[in-house]
């Protein structure tokens, strides 16, 4: 599809407002991520291969999405050379663009690996995650010189849809905590008040002094009392 044709203007405005009501609706970040991933082939001429690169606190490589396993061996060869267009934009630039990898000088040792295995141009663009999770929506070409600049706007407005899916289940998650999170802490004070015969107040008063004395988080001040219930007699 070409982007800057009519029809491929219309199609795009089309995956667009589906990509966007699949963030809004409940469904497994997996799955979202999966559908931008399938749109990049799908609408960018070249990208044969795309996924999703997380890069977690402490340098862990995640691959999401893939629509090619060929994605995955291409992470991890970047992994193990410590260098690479993938880590690249999600640590560092916004956009990392390779026209041809047999002619490139930035990644060494990445390049000709890629190369080998069959990959002779690649685009990635930096994702805003808002936490401490960097991430890369990454297209590879089995051609070389496949890209411009509607390739570029095409793949940065998916990589936002990537984004907030990714912020999106992120806050999702820590919903879910804050629910149970909430959940122990009335438990415990459910014991508490039975336990010593005091009122919620207190009871939310006492967690709180212990949590204070101990340097433990009220949460898990909670998770203690809730404990020390199945050692009653």
């Amino acid at each position: 599809m070409d982007p800057s044709a009519p029809d491929g203007r219309h199609q795009l405005a089309l995956r667009m407002a589906q990509l966007a009501r699949a963030i809004a609706a409940p469904r497994k970040l997996e799955q979202v991520l999966s559908d931008v991933t399938a749109a990049a082939v799908e609408l960018i001429p070249g990208a044969d291969v795309a996924g999703v690169l997380l890069v977690r606190k402490g340098g862990q490589f995640e691959s999401l999405a893939d629509t090619d396993s060929l994605a995955e061996q291409l992470d991890a060869l970047q992994h193990e050379f410590n260098e690479g267009p993938c880590a690249e934009a999600a640590l560092q630039t916004t956009v990392v663009r390779s026209d041809d990898l047999r002619s490139e000088r930035r990644w060494p040792q990445y390049a000709p690996a890629a190369v080998e295995l069959g990959v002779l141009s690649s685009l990635s663009f930096k994702l805003y995650t808002a936490d401490r999770t960097a991430g890369a929506l990454n297209l590879f070409g089995l051609q070389p010189n496949v890209w411009d600049t509607d390739a570029e706007t095409v793949g940065a407005v998916l990589a936002a849809h990537a984004a907030a899916a990714i912020m999106a289940g992120r806050h999702g998650e820590q919903m879910e905590s804050a629910l149970a999170s909430r959940d122990r802490i009335g438990q415990a004070k459910g014991i508490i008040m039975e336990r010593y015969g005091v009122d919620e107040v207190r009871a939310f008063d006492m967690m709180r002094a212990l949590s204070q004395e101990s340097q433990n988080k009220l949460v898990d001040v909670a998770q203690r009392v809730i404990d020390t219930r199945g050692n009653e007699n």
